[in-house]
């Protein structure tokens, strides 16, 4: 039996070890700039603080959360409203159907520069053509 292959492979592992071991420290050097993810026109921006769910503000406004509402933090991963609560973010948002928020995305420093409507802005509009008449008590 050869065991000369066996203490060469051997040395060759413990040499490359400590290399190996710098790669991790070598990643975290690398600085990565935020990108701008593409929203829909329909999104509006506001400042959203997370209550005890499905609670939470919008600009002050009490507002709640849709079943099955998702939100998205800067990197876009799905985060839960419980990890969030207390904590003041800039947002852009969506409601459903109900008005409801249904889909919130955490903004990064590069999203948070572009404009974007606030929630003051129409959510429904509705023109029958008829002129406005005013209720007396």
């Amino acid at each position: 039996m050869n065991r000369c292959a066996t203490r060469w492979m051997n040395a060759l592992l413990v040499a490359t070890l400590p290399l190996l071991a710098c790669l991790p420290a070598l990643a975290q050097l690398e600085t990565v700039k935020p990108f701008a993810r593409d929203f829909p026109k329909s999104a509006m921006r506001g400042e959203m603080v997370a209550l005890t769910h499905p609670l939470i503000t919008i600009n002050g406004k009490s507002e709640r959360l849709s079943p099955g509402a998702r939100i998205y933090d800067t990197n876009q991963h799905l985060v839960m409203s419980g990890q969030l609560v207390g904590n003041n973010f800039l947002v852009n948002y969506l409601r459903d159907g109900n008005g409801h928020i249904h889909q919130v995305w955490i903004l990064n420093s590069e999203e948070a520069k572009e404009k974007r409507a606030g929630s003051t802005a129409t959510i429904f509009n509705f023109n029958t053509g008829t002129p406005p008449t005013t209720v007396s008590p």
